[in-house]
This record gives C-alpha cells, sequence and structure tokens, in this order.
C-alpha cells in the first residue's frame, strides 16, 4: 500500500512538472509574439493558493498599447486570453484613470498597475538587474528542487 501511494505522489510531481513545462512553453510563445510588436511589459500578481494572474502588453515607443493578454488561475491549465479594451490606449492613462481600472476584475486591475510600476522603474532607471533575467534555471522548478531534496535525505540515510 505505502508502494503505491508513494507512486501515486510521484506521478502526480512528475504530472506537475510536465503540466508545468507545457504551462512555460505557452507563455513563451505569447511573449515572442507580442516581442514582434514592440517591447513587452510584464506585470503580475502571483499568488500561492488563489488565482493568480499575469499579463503581457506590447507597447510602441510612446507607452501606447499594442496588444495586452493575460493568464489568469489557480491551476496550470490557464492560458493567455486577449484583453481587447486595453488596445490602443495609452499606458499612463490606463494606470491614472480610475473609472476605467474600476471596469477590470481585481486580478486584471493589480497586473495592470504592477506593470505600470515596472514601466515607471524602467523608465527612470530603477528597474533592478535581476528583473531583466529572463533565463529559467530547470533544475530551481518546485518538482525538481523537491526531487533533490528526497535523493539528499535517501543518500544520507544509505551513508550512515
Amino acid at each position: 500500500m505505502l508502494i503505491i501511494m508513494g507512486l501515486l505522489l510521484a506521478g502526480a510531481f512528475i504530472l506537475q512538472g510536465l503540466f508545468g513545462f507545457f504551462q512555460i512553453k505557452n507563455f513563451t510563445r505569447n511573449y515572442h509574439e507580442l516581442r514582434k510588436q514592440g517591447k513587452v511589459l510584464i506585470g503580475r500578481n502571483p499568488k500561492k493558493f488563489r488565482a493568480g494572474s499575469l499579463i503581457l502588453m506590447a507597447l510602441d515607443g510612446t507607452g501606447k498599447i499594442k496588444e495586452a493578454r493575460i493568464m489568469k488561475g489557480v491551476t496550470v491549465f490557464a492560458k493567455f486570453k486577449k484583453i481587447g479594451r486595453l488596445h490602443e490606449k495609452q499606458l499612463q492613462e490606463v494606470a491614472a484613470d480610475y473609472d476605467y481600472l474600476a471596469g477590470f476584475d481585481r486580478l486584471t486591475r493589480r497586473c495592470i498597475l504592477d506593470a505600470y510600476r515596472n514601466y515607471i522603474n524602467f523608465q527612470t532607471g530603477k528597474m533592478e538587474a535581476g528583473a531583466f533575467n529572463t533565463s529559467v534555471n530547470l533544475f530551481s522548478l518546485p518538482l525538481l528542487a523537491r526531487l533533490n531534496e528526497i535523493k539528499n535525505k535517501v543518500l544520507l540515510k544509505l551513508g550512515s
């Protein structure tokens, strides 16, 4: 019985990693599509146990939003969806217009404001260097980090 539970748990970890991989591929594809239109601004509202959100906005040189896409959800099945209401709007005006922002749900609003904060930090040179690092260390993914912990515990027990 214990072996079956262990196999089920390991299978769940592997599935989580696999689905996470597909979600990262979805992000990368959407990012590259928007990158063809201009600079891409990212705003996020991460949550651990509730729905989180991530917005991608393609901007021209004046801060006009060429296209915006948002991913919202709790699971790895969340996909990006276009936000037509932001098309051809000035980011500064959207962020400053409380009534316009009130027309979006809370998750989208927070993402837009986070993206605007990132835009201001970038424009003023206050963006941290780590924010420009878009590489993903595969071994820092939760699944692989947990498997590494388990491996180390097993090796420790075998060594003693």
